[in-house]
Formats: C-alpha cells, sequence, structure tokens
C-alpha cells in the first residue's frame, strides 16, 4: 500500500520508511506537518503515519494535521505515534470516526510484528490502540465491570466490532441478519450509556470501554 510517515525524529523516520519499504510498500517519509499534508494531497496514500508533536511548536501539529486528513478523506488509514499518552489528543482522534485510526505509543514499533499487523489493520479500516493509551483513558472513568450487562449474543457482537468488522461482516460471520446485528448493536449502546453524540460516534466509544475492560480483566480478544 501508500504510506506517508511524517516524523521529525530522522533516526526513527528513516528506520520505519526502511522497515515499510522491506514490506513491500510505496513509502513516502516527511519531516513536518504541512509536507505531510502536501504529500496527503498529491499522492492519496492508503495510510499516513504520523508522530503528535512536530515542527515548528512540537505541541499537536502532527495530531491536528492527521485529524484534519481524516475529516477530509474518511477512507484514509491514519495512525498516530506518540512518545507517551496525550489523553485529550487521544480522546478526539479515537472517538472521532467509525475506524481507520489508531494511536501507539513509540516503544510499540519495536515490536514490528505487531505493528506491521496494526498498520494493516487501520489501512482495511480497523482499529489499533496501544493498551496503555486504553489504559489511561479510562483510568478515571473505570465501571465495575461494565460488560457484564450485556448478553452473550452482544458480547460476540462487541468483540467483533473491536476487530473492526462492518455490519454485514458480524452478521455473516455470526450467521445472523444485519437488521439483527443492528439491534444487537443499539442495545449494547444502551447498556454500556452510549448517548448518541454528534461529536464522537457511539462505535468506537464501545471498543474503547471492551478493550480497557479486556486490558484489565484479560477477557479474551478473539
Amino acid at each position: 500500500m501508500r504510506i506517508v510517515i511524517a516524523e521529525d525524529s530522522a533516526l526513527l523516520r528513516e528506520g520505519l520508511l526502511r522497515l515499510l519499504a522491506d514490506e513491500g510498500h510505496d513509502v513516502t517519509a516527511v519531516g513536518t506537518a504541512v509536507e505531510l499534508v502536501h504529500e496527503t494531497n498529491r499522492a492519496t496514500p492508503d495510510l499516513v503515519i504520523a508522530d503528535v508533536r512536530m515542527p515548528p511548536t512540537h505541541s499537536t501539529e502532527g495530531i491536528d494535521a492527521a485529524r484534519a486528513l481524516k475529516a477530509r478523506y474518511p477512507d484514509l488509514g491514519v495512525l498516530v505515534l506518540s512518545q507517551y499518552v496525550e489523553q485529550h489528543n487521544a480522546i478526539e482522534l479515537l472517538t472521532s470516526g467509525i475506524g481507520g485510526v489508531g494511536y501507539l505509543l513509540k516503544d510499540r514499533v519495536a515490536n514490528v510484528d505487531a505493528f506491521l499487523a496494526d498498520i494493516e489493520r487501520i489501512a482495511a479500516g480497523g482499529t489499533a490502540f496501544d493498551p496503555e493509551v486504553v489504559r489511561q483513558l479510562f483510568a478515571q472513568q473505570r465501571r465495575a465491570d461494565p460488560l457484564a450487562a450485556l448478553s452473550p449474543r452482544e458480547s460476540d457482537v462487541l468483540q467483533l466490532l473491536a476487530q473492526g468488522l462492518t455490519n454485514t461482516g458480524i452478521a455473516a460471520r455470526l450467521f445472523l441478519s444485519t437488521s439483527a446485528v443492528e439491534k444487537h448493536i443499539n442495545s449494547v449502546f444502551a447498556k454500556l450509556h452510549l448517548a448518541k453524540d454528534p461529536a464522537h460516534s457511539q462505535r468506537v466509544r464501545a471498543i474503547l470501554i471492551y478493550l480497557e475492560q479486556r486490558t484489565t480483566t484479560g477477557i479474551p480478544g478473539e
């Protein structure tokens, strides 16, 4: 696939470029958020990988560019890399759409196999959230086993939702009609107290709750 990397650390930028190029991807690497936007508009990549903090102020240039590109190109996979968890930025990105987004700590890149699997999933419309990111995002808002109220079928649906499957894909996997899957998903939203919010996706918020609970209690992922 076609990938654009935006990272101001030359060492990490070149390392990612070589890693992904060796995997057969068409990769372009830039050093600023402005260059990221320009290259994405020019090349229409399948995936962009951006550092949160980039020149000139090293504040939020990278993630701001990532959010803007995701809004402009909904099918674009967007992976944000960060040295540490920045809760506000992570929440804004991860709850703004239904898929094709990821937020990983840079330490995650050291696990090459996991990282390559993450970018493939994001580019295909799925999600990739670093377990530490999920843990910190929900550290102040944990409830006692929020998934306990779900029926076995609703739990199955949520698990497949977290794997990035569409309603149609879930229906095929569980041998259900699409309308039945929609009813189960709406029931999951209700039981997890996820009211409709035009600014934040119910699907992604449900996935975050599932992943946070799996991280803290060891719920099987697949």
